[in-house]
């Protein structure tokens, strides 16, 4: 599907990685499930999961932070997150009505692949699709989860109407996946910061592209609102480096996920959840029964090339789940139109951008 950067649309001034996603952090994998289908009740989801270090995450932990920019929404597993510092799973993000399924899902895979020695507390988070899905049908199945972690691939991401985000509504356009990364330097090294987002929010005159008010000039007169009212929305994003961060430094990072948010115009409206996660790989810490650990740590003035980074990537997935979506017709006839990249092209050269 057409990324951004296919539309010649430049964010930012950090080179990308590689593939320009999650992914191009070393070891960082990401696997969907996409269901759809219309009978016998309506199916527009799925599931998302992003296995760190190649599934070695359970025993081998990150470092881990978490920021609630706005908190109507979930994530499981939050609470040990924040008490601990670490992240010891896989992270699955699906839909509102699944996100136990997916949590006890990753908790059923841990404990027949002999990942963990006592218990498991996933990362399972949720943005809501009930207005494309029949989310009352419960769709989403502990198989389905774990199809997703066997398709976990490194390389390029699919972005758009796949895994969880195949229901999802982005300013009032169809949203979806997306991703994007960042190299940072800084005195200490070179470093991949990289950000996927499962993108579910915002009102259509709030969206920016590099400063350009898109929504604002792609209005109801030129692409229709959805059918339906969507509320506030939600947005998940999950900010991955491979920088060696302790864990106050992991949440420092997350926080700048916000920056990007709010570059493309989301605000964090009321009944918004706006649930950030970042972890780091650049530190091994043994799940149970290691002694004295060393970490590492990046001296807190190199941190600044690695906020500007994240709020980069944060702000071009979103834009890339966006390009890749496509137009969805759903439960009782609901459709969301997907952004139109030839109009997104010409307002961008109306405001002096080159495409």
């Amino acid at each position: 599907m057409p990324r951004l950067r296919d539309l010649n649309i430049t964010i930012g001034t950090f080179p990308t990685g590689l593939h320009n996603a999650i992914t191009d952090v070393p070891d960082v994998l990401v696997g969907h499930t996409t269901l759809i289908c219309d009978e016998p009740r309506v199916a527009r989801t799925g599931v998302t999961v992003i296995v760190p270090r190649r599934g070695t995450i359970w025993r081998d932990n990150a470092t881990a932070g978490i920021h609630s920019f706005n908190g109507c929404g979930e994530l499981t597993g939050a609470h040990w997150i924040e008490e601990s510092g670490m992240l010891s799973s896989p992270i699955a993000i699906t839909c509102t009505h699944s996100v136990g399924v997916a949590q006890t899902a990753l908790g059923k895979y841990s404990q027949a692949h002999g990942h963990t020695h006592m218990f498991a507390l996933p990362v399972a988070a949720e943005t809501y699709d009930g207005r494309l899905n029949d989310a009352d049908a419960h769709h989403l199945t502990e198989e389905h989860v774990f199809q997703a972690i066997a398709n976990a691939a490194g390389g390029p991401v699919i972005e758009g109407n796949v895994g969880g985000g195949t229901g999802m509504i982005c300013h009032e356009f169809k949203g979806g996946i997306g991703t994007s990364s960042r190299i940072a330097e800084n005195q200490s090294g070179r470093w991949t910061v990289g950000a996927l987002v499962q993108a579910n929010y915002g009102r259509r005159h709030l969206l920016r592209v590099d400063g350009v008010p898109v929504g604002r000039e792609l209005g109801p007169e030129v692409v229709p609102l959805p059918s339906k009212p969507t509320g506030d929305g939600s947005i998940i994003i999950i900010v991955a480096t491979d920088g060696p961060l302790i864990p106050s430094q992991c949440k420092r990072l997350a926080q700048r996920a916000t920056v990007g948010l709010a570059r493309v115009g989301g605000v964090g409206h009321n009944f918004s959840g706006d649930i950030f996660l970042a972890f780091s790989t650049g530190n091994h810490v043994p799940d149970y029964g290691a002694g004295l650990i060393d970490l590492k740590m990046l001296p807190h003035e190199h941190m600044d090339a690695l906020f500007e980074a994240t709020a980069e990537a944060v702000e071009e997935a979103i834009l890339n789940a966006l390009c890749a979506a496509e137009t969805m017709t759903g439960y009782q006839g609901f459709t969301a139109h997907a952004l139109p990249l030839d109009k997104l092209a010409e307002v961008m050269r109306q405001y002096g951008r080159k495409t």
